[in-house]
């Protein structure tokens, strides 16, 4: 797997660049920006270097219209690659119809990655692919997590607690303490793996909509005895306004001075919120791609281009 910086004379060549430029609207205006400014210093560099490029991404329900302003001059920008079911069904004729558009393929879309979409993993089956700046900067940041420096404390919230217990499992023996919030903790608690003693749950009603004081001054002390945090997913119902304590781990964790990673969609929003993404290590733009890398060291949008 190589990096654009490997990529050779670029002088006149047409590069198809996958983005996730998928950000949150409101009244048709884009109010987080963060995963599209990530993505622009590939944007950059490709053109300093004289390429032509095409950026394709996916959207959930936006106007592509929306997006025209953050597209640099003499770009192109296709329409949602998920309005042809061939994307998510991995189609190879729509991936060739996605490579026939360019001599490289540059995938900068990190926090999709761990899908097995034509755009991610078909596409590189038929053009010399490279990462981008941006994701080389996910793999090389969120690799740091695996040989940490101590106490290293795993905060881990959201939803869905199955899907993240390979991540638990394999941080039992990289972690000190392992804190599981948000919904998550009224299923992991009824796990054996709640009896590791490395596990900690929320102080008091484990199945609240929020956490309380008491348990946001134990995550305090916690982080105050660590030298290195990560944190992925809200500490309550987030999607449904509970978020004052993910708002107040945010804070807690930006004012610790110490080494952090964090990530996943409502950790993001959290962030963004609070203007705080320069008061951490690393702000990974991945969620579910994050969780997985962590969890196994790669991603099949890795693994197609490592199979080059």
């Amino acid at each position: 797997m190589r990096s654009i910086l490997e990529a050779g004379d670029l002088k006149g060549k047409k590069v198809l660049v996958r983005v996730d430029w998928s950000a949150p609207l409101e009244n048709g205006k884009i109010v987080d920006d963060f995963s599209i400014r990530k993505s622009l210093p590939t944007l950059e560099y490709l053109k300093n270097a004289g390429a032509e490029i095409t950026l394709a991404t996916h959207l959930e329900g936006e106007e592509i219209e929306s997006l025209r302003e953050f597209v640099p001059e003499g770009m192109k920008l296709l329409g949602n690659l998920r309005d042809n079911p061939g994307e998510k069904g991995n189609s190879e004729e729509f991936a060739k119809e996605l490579a026939a558009q360019a001599d490289i393929y540059v995938n900068e879309a990190f926090s999709v990655s761990h899908r097995r979409h034509a755009s991610i993993v078909g596409v590189p089956k038929f053009l010399p692919g490279f990462i981008g700046l941006r994701f080389a900067e996910e793999i090389n940041q969120l690799s740091r997590v695996f040989n940490p420096e101590r106490p290293f404390l795993l905060i881990l919230g959201g939803s869905k607690f199955k899907t993240k217990l390979p991540l638990v499992e394999k941080f039992l023996d990289i972690a000190d303490e392992i804190f599981i919030g948000g919904t998550l903790a009224a299923e992991a608690v009824n796990m054996p793996i709640s009896k590791n003693p490395k596990i900690i749950f929320p102080i008091g009603d484990i199945a609240a909509l929020d956490v309380n004081e008491e348990t946001l001054a134990l995550l305090q002390e916690k982080i105050k005895n660590s030298k290195f945090i990560l944190w992925n997913g809200p500490l309550g119902k987030y999607e449904d306004g509970h978020k004052a304590g993910t708002l107040s781990l945010a804070k807690i964790i930006a004012e610790s001075g110490k080494e952090s990673i964090v990530g996943g969609g409502n950790t993001l929003a959290a962030i963004h919120e609070l203007n705080l993404f320069d008061k951490f290590t690393f702000v990974s733009t991945g969620g579910g791609a994050m969780l997985q890398f962590l969890a196994t060291g790669t991603l099949p949008g890795i693994e197609a281009l490592s199979k080059k």
